[in-house]
């Protein structure tokens, strides 16, 4: 969000606000082995925000030699057009489904016996969700059809629902690794407490995605520190700038 006068930027939600304001659109990637922010974009608008995740398919592959493997993403960032091409070039995906009045009829006929108990590996009180799989759905503009999971039992009022083209992984398996997507709020805060990632010095969008890039390679970099650090290994990028930066 920009806390100047008449920014020249379109109006999002803005998370930390709870509300929506003339702000700029960042995208963020974040890898799933390390937890660490991968990638940025602060130059999106509305138009081009579903195609992003092309946009970094193309960067990563410019940079590893293949696309990514699997791209786990909230259902915000893409399309259901975006989602056939990415099937297109092998990438598998895994989303949630906008609940529409048809999917939540759909799910609102669903009995108890429809559902199964699986275990998730993750501490607190929501591992052991319950999950109906339809393993063909019809999307309106996606080609072909996609593996679907009505999951309860997340922690959440309304059930989750998620999509992948992903034939052959395990349920259990696909529901625990949309669950670490939440990691990535994580890295976000952190970006934000450490380097103000929140508070936009310019309203241009090009300077704004230097100062996105910058925190994305200080975060990087701070992430590394604390390994060499004997014991650091768990603290966050805002510690280690206040006790030695």
């Amino acid at each position: 969000m920009h806390w100047g006068h008449d920014p020249v930027l379109e109006k999002h939600y803005v998370p930390t606000c709870s509300q929506r304001a003339r702000s700029v659109l960042t995208f963020f990637a974040q890898d799933s082995g390390t937890h660490n922010l991968v990638y940025a974009n602060a130059d999106i608008t509305k138009s081009t925000q579903s195609r992003e995740v092309l946009a970094f398919c193309d960067h990563w592959k410019s940079v590893a030699g293949t696309d990514p493997a699997m791209l786990v993403m909230d259902q915000k960032v893409t399309s259901q057009d975006v989602l056939g091409e990415l099937d297109a070039r092998g990438v598998k995906f895994l989303t949630l489904r906008m609940r529409s009045p048809a999917l939540l009829r759909h799910i609102n006929r669903l009995r108890p016996n429809d559902f199964t108990t699986i275990t998730l590996d993750r501490p607190g009180p929501h591992h052991r969700p319950r999950v109906h799989e339809d393993p063909a759905v019809k999307l309106t503009s996606y080609p072909g059809t996609v593996r679907q999971l009505v999951v309860t039992g997340l922690g959440r009022d309304q059930p989750t629902v998620i999509i992948t083209n992903d034939r052959d992984a395990r349920t259990r398996a696909l529901v625990q690794r949309y669950a670490r997507r939440m990691t990535i709020e994580q890295r976000l805060a952190e970006i934000i407490r450490a380097f103000c990632a929140d508070a936009l010095s310019s309203t241009v969008n090009l300077n704004v995605d230097l100062d996105i890039t910058l925190a994305v390679l200080a975060q990087a970099l701070l992430a590394a520190l604390p390994a060499r650090l004997p014991g650091y290994s768990t603290v966050t990028p805002d510690d280690i700038q206040r006790r030695f930066l």
